[in-house]
């Protein structure tokens, strides 16, 4: 683990939070890249659903590689508030309502936000921390920038859809 610096501790912490909303966002990705497997837009929400689990697998190396260990708990809190964030009173017992995938894209919104601020985070470490690669960092962010408009892109047909 990294030292008991009150700021390694901060990081820990921090990196375990975006750890878990990590988590969370990818089981929401995968969950509705298969509910609108049959849609015009099943391809795009499969690419976020499989570069959020990448990111996902990545922000799990990047604690490795700090030596900050996973906390379980905060993970296993993720996992839970995705599954139980599917119960939705939404006036349909048996169907989704055609609102569900709007709001669901407004969750990935926030989690690519999220995931941004913690590269931008990062990025700032690694101008003291040679454990962290920068041109990697730009990268991720980049990344995130490109998910954040698509999955607000698709939001907007969902919510086309879903209201009009």
């Amino acid at each position: 683990m990294l030292g008991v610096d009150s700021a390694d501790l901060v990081l820990a912490t921090y990196l375990n939070d975006h750890h878990a909303a990590a988590l969370g966002g990818a089981e929401l990705a995968r969950r509705l890249a298969s509910q609108q497997r049959n849609s015009p837009h099943a391809a795009e929400l499969a690419g976020i659903a499989e570069e959020l689990a990448a990111d996902l697998g990545t922000v799990r190396r990047i604690m490795g590689e700090l030596d900050v260990p996973v906390r379980a708990y905060k993970a296993t809190a993720a996992w839970a508030a995705e599954k139980v964030g599917r119960l939705k009173f939404n006036g349909r017992v048996l169907a989704s309502s055609p609102s569900s995938p709007v709001l669901e894209l407004e969750g990935l919104a926030m989690q690519v936000t999220l995931k941004s601020a913690l590269w931008h985070s990062l990025r700032a470490r690694a101008a003291r921390d040679g454990r962290l690669d920068p041109d990697e960092l730009d990268e991720l962010l980049a990344r995130a920038e490109a998910q954040a408009a698509t999955v607000w892109r698709l939001h907007g047909r969902f919510a086309e859809a879903a209201f009009t």
